[in-house]
Parts: structure tokens; sequence; C-alpha cells
């Protein structure tokens, strides 16, 4: 009888462990997933077309960082720009690797004040996919983006007159990336 109790204990440990592992695994994707879905923590939309421009314009500034120790500049063309909520605008960010090797970045991104991140939608992003830069070379990258006239129905969001869209460049592993 003992036996048993040890055993069943056992189990419910391994099936506890095992669970607990597979939580752990999928809670990044589960939680992108969410944060994609609500916007939450400025979290951008992805998004094929824009509805179309309504009669109000609002402001969106560019901010842009790299990772300490990645040889990089990274700059938005325009600090800022005015758009039309609804119309879909086009961006400019250039990027220069000033080693003298080769590097593969990656941007992370994310829209403040949180409340606009649902409303502020990307067709196409540099920040999609990896970017890998020669020693010495400047890339022009594009961001194709709109601001959802939804935004104005929000009563937590309606009010907001700058979205801050701001990029973050790291390395990427090369070893992590070929394996």
């Amino acid at each position: 009888m003992a036996i048993d109790r040890k055993l069943r204990t056992a189990l419910f440990a391994v099936a506890g462990i095992c669970f607990m592992s597979g939580l752990g695994w999928a809670s990044v994707p589960l939680y992108r997933l969410f944060c994609q879905a609500t916007g939450l923590n400025g979290t951008t939309q992805r998004g094929l077309t824009a509805p179309g421009a309504v009669n109000r314009q609002i402001r969106i500034d560019f901010d842009t960082n790299v990772a300490p120790h990645m040889p990089w500049k990274f700059a938005p063309e325009h600090p800022s720009e005015t758009v039309d909520i609804g119309g879909r605008d086009l961006a400019f960010f250039t990027a220069t690797n000033t080693s003298n090797h080769p590097i593969t970045g990656t941007a992370t991104y994310n829209v403040t004040p949180a409340q606009a991140g649902k409303y502020f939608t990307k067709i196409q992003c540099f920040c999609f996919t990896q970017q890998t830069l020669k020693p010495g070379e400047t890339a022009r990258m594009p961001v194709i983006f709109f601001v959802d006239p939804k935004i104005l129905a929000d009563p937590d969001a309606n009010d907001v007159q700058t979205i801050t869209l701001s990029y973050t460049f790291y390395p990427v592993d090369s070893t992590k990336a070929k394996s």
C-alpha cells in the first residue's frame, strides 16, 4: 500500500513537471498572440490594406535604438510625420553597419501610448524579417502603416494626439540562426 502511494505521488510530480514545462514553453507564443489581438503593451497590428482616410490627422514620432555593443547607426529619415487617420503612410529608416564584418540584426518594436497599439497597423515592415548588412553598408528600410479610424471611437484612445513608434535593433546570434 505504501508503494502505491509513493508511485502515485511520483506520477503526480512527473505530470506536474511536464505540465509546467509545457506551459512555460507555450507562454511566449501565447503571450505574443494575446498582445497582437488586444494591442497590449503597445503591440501593433498587421494588416493588408488601409481602410481609407478620415478628416482627422495624428502625429507619429519615430524612436530608434540599437542594442549595446551592436555597431550599427539606426535612425528615421524624418523624426516625426503628421498623417491622416485611416490613410496609408510610408516612413523610411536607415541603418549603417559601422563594423568591419557582416552583422545580422532583428528589430523589435512597440507603440506608445499603449492604448494606441491596437489601432496602429503595419502593412509592410523591415521588422518582420532579419536584416543583414555588410561592413560599411547602409540600408534604407520602409515601413508602410496606418492608424485605424476606430481609434476615434475608443474613449481610452480617442484623445491621443501623438503616437510614438519605437524600434530597437538587436544582433541575431548566428549560431542559433543556423540551427
